[in-house]
Order: structure tokens, then C-alpha cells, then sequence
């Protein structure tokens, strides 16, 4: 037999029909067992969250493997980057999570701040802190709401945008932006934040603080929320650092790793906050971080609000950003998990070579995992509780 007809025979079904397997699966064909098949989930599934493409192998309701295709919305950014200024390539961080806009601009401007030895004001560095803990919450509120849409309670995606739309308002009036919003320079910002900033930014935090509880009673605990989370999807520690998991996924793991706390940068050190963990590793688990989350944030916010300084919002501006030669690396905790940048320097004002390393793209690798085992449906809340950005995955 020729290898061509080698690889005809293993398409062939048992009871003769024919099937082609998919790179990378394999077909279990022991006697007695039942016929599997394969189940495309995606690239348009509306629980995929983006233009995500799941290859399921099946046994009947039962997920037996899960293999994720990437690449529909890739853009090449990190190419891209080399033919930018560092400056253009601010741009195109909030390109990659846009929930997470305000924090991947402020991870390029550490690198190049390092690089550069170019200090940051008081104020500046404050409201770096204040927007990014507001763009926790609001990434926080926006999964939320989806992830009780996608069980089914509607109404939890009206209530999560409602206290949404007051983080956006503020920056829309900052930045002229809604969702790939830009704000962080070299230094600081490109603008001061406007005299209304710290009133709606208190006016957040006591709503919030109200609406967080009426989250609870809506669905934290609700009996339906409990059945389809609390066991399902569990993932040990031990499989979330191999894979590289951060963020909620790794902490919900039980491990209280956070680089606002582990690698402090800017002024999170000044500030008293707690780091939720998991104790199971399952979807509830993971849940409850993110609500606790919520909760710390509102902490920074109010500490930092009580005690917000006046002076400049930058320090000194530059033509251009040429980095000396060399490599630069700077981190941060996005609401996603740790975002990281890789810069290679040549000297010029464009990168030779720029690297993000994203959370989204390791959580993703832990799904075969979680899901093997169970149901068809509970790919949904496992794949809402990791929280991928598919933006994020495909640079």
C-alpha cells in the first residue's frame, strides 16, 4: 500500500463512510467504542467572543478535544512595528486587547522610559494608576455582562453597561475615544485630564461600590449560575503556570501571582489593595476573582482620588524617541493577566524588532485542558471565564 493510500484508509470510518480527520486528530476506533465526529465551533460563534475557530473532536455531547485555529483577523502588528516610530507604535497597542487600550499604551511607554532614563511627574504617574484601574473595572463589567448573556440572563448584560457607560464617558471627554482609546505618552500623557476627572471618577466608585451587590443578587448567586461554573472547567496550578496562564485564569488557580504586587511599576506600590485567588480552578472560581477585582480597584481609586496631586501631567517631550542600541522589556497587569513588551534597539526611531507577549494567547492554550470531558455546553462558560481577546491572540 502507498503511503497516499495509507492516508485514504484513515479517513475511512468503521462502518465505511468516509471522513476526513483533521490535522492533528486522530481517530479512536477500539471495538465497542461509540463513532466520533468532528464539530467546528466558530470562526462566527457568537460565545467565541471574536473570530475564533474551535476544532472540537466529539462523542456525541462529550468534548473529547479541542483544537483552536488562529490567524482570521491577524495584521501582522508586530511587523508593522518596525516600520513605525516608537511613538506610531503606541498606536498599536491598543490595537491588541482594546479592553485593556489605556494599559498596553502604558507597557511600550515603560519600555521606552527605561530605555531612556525619562522620569515621570507625581501627577502623572497617578493618573497612569487611576485610568487603568478604571479600565479594569470597565473590561471586568463588559464580561461580565457577556458572560450572563451567554448563560442566558439577558438582563446582566443591561445592568453590567449601564455602570460601563460612566467609565467610558470619562474617557471619551479625556482621550475623544470609546473603545482603542490613547492617552499615555513618554513621560505621562499626551494631555492633563480635564477638572472634571476626579468628580466622575468618585461619582464611579460610589456607584460602583452598590452595583457590585446588585451583580450578586442578579447572578453570583444565582442556582444556574452555580450549576453551570462551580466544577466545570478546572484547572490546577500546577497546568496554569505550565501553559503560562495569567492574570484572573492563573489567580483563579490559586496562585496570587500579580505584577502590580510581584514587579511593581509606576506607583502601585504606594497603594493597599489585596490579591483575590481561587481555591478550586474552576469557572466560578475564576468568576469571583474578577468580581473581587472590581472591589480592589475601587480601593486604589478611592486612595488615589483622597490624595490626587496638582503640577505638570509630563515631562519633557521629544521630537523623537531614538532608544539606544540594545534590549529593553517592560510588564504590566492588563485585565487580561501580564502583557509584555520586547523591544530590540538599533540605535534609530523605530524598533528593529518589537515582541508583545500576551496574556490572552497563553490562556488560550490551557482550553484542551478545561474542557476535555465535558459537555458540549460547558465550552461556553469555560471559554467566557477565560476571557480571550481574539485581537490579542492574532497580532
Amino acid at each position: 500500500m502507498t503511503e497516499q493510500q495509507a492516508g485514504l484508509a484513515d479517513d475511512i470510518l468503521e462502518n465505511g463512510v468516509a471522513m476526513t480527520v483533521p490535522p492533528g486528530f486522530s481517530i479512536d476506533r477500539r471495538e465497542g467504542h461509540t463513532d466520533e465526529y468532528f464539530l467546528n465551533m466558530g470562526p462566527q460563534h457568537p460565545s467565541t467572543h471574536g473570530v475564533l475557530r474551535l476544532m472540537l473532536r466529539m462523542d456525541g455531547e462529550n468534548v473529547l478535544e479541542v483544537v483552536p485555529h488562529l490567524g482570521y483577523i491577524h495584521r501582522g502588528l508586530e511587523k508593522i512595528g518596525e516600520n513605525q516610530t516608537y511613538l506610531q507604535n503606541i498606536h498599536l497597542t491598543d490595537r491588541l486587547d482594546y479592553l485593556s487600550s489605556h494599559m498596553n499604551n502604558l507597557a511600550l511607554c515603560l519600555a521606552i522610559e527605561k530605555a531612556m532614563g525619562i522620569g515621570v511627574p507625581e501627577r502623572a504617574e497617578y493618573i497612569r494608576v487611576m485610568v487603568c484601574e478604571l479600565q479594569r473595572i470597565q473590561s471586568h463589567l463588559l464580561w461580565w455582562g457577556v458572560l450572563g448573556m451567554d448563560l442566558g440572563a439577558i438582563t446582566s448584560f443591561l445592568y453590567g453597561f449601564k455602570e460601563r457607560e460612566m467609565i467610558t464617558d470619562i474617557f471619551e471627554e479625556m482621550c475623544g475615544a470609546r473603545l482603542t482609546m490613547n492617552f499615555f505618552r513618554p513621560g505621562g500623557s499626551f494631555a492633563d485630564v480635564p477638572d472634571t476627572f476626579i468628580p466622575r471618577v468618585r461619582a464611579v466608585i460610589e456607584r460602583m461600590k452598590t452595583a457590585i451587590d446588585e451583580y450578586d443578587t442578579l447572578l453570583t448567586n444565582n442556582v444556574i449560575m452555580h450549576l453551570r461554573t462551580k466544577g466545570i472547567g478546572v484547572l490546577s496550578a500546577k497546568t496554569a503556570l505550565a501553559h503560562g496562564c495569567s492574570g484572573p485564569v492563573l489567580r483563579g488557580s490559586g496562585v496570587a501571582l500579580d505584577v502590580r504586587r510581584s514587579d511593581p511599576y509606576s506607583i502601585y506600590h504606594r497603594f493597599s489593595f489585596d490579591i483575590p485567588v481561587g481555591t478550586v480552578g474552576d469557572c466560578f472560581d475564576r468568576y469571583k476573582v474578577r468580581m473581587e477585582e472590581m472591589r480592589q480597584s475601587l480601593r486604589i481609586l478611592e486612595a488615589a482620588a483622597a490624595s490626587f496631586p496638582g503640577g505638570p501631567y509630563r515631562s519633557k517631550k521629544y521630537a523623537s524617541y531614538n532608544l539606544p542600541a540594545g534590549s529593553y522589556y517592560s510588564q504590566v497587569e492588563t485585565a487580561r493577566g501580564l502583557l509584555g513588551v520586547y523591544i530590540e534597539a538599533d540605535g534609530g526611531p523605530k524598533p528593529h524588532r518589537i515582541k508583545y507577549r500576551s496574556p490572552s494567547f497563553a490562556n488560550l492554550s490551557a482550553l484542551n485542558d478545561l474542557a476535555v470531558g465535558h459537555k458540549l455546553a460547558d465550552l461556553v462558560p469555560i471559554i467566557a471565564t477565560l476571557d480571550v481577546l481574539i485581537p490579542d491572540i492574532d497580532r
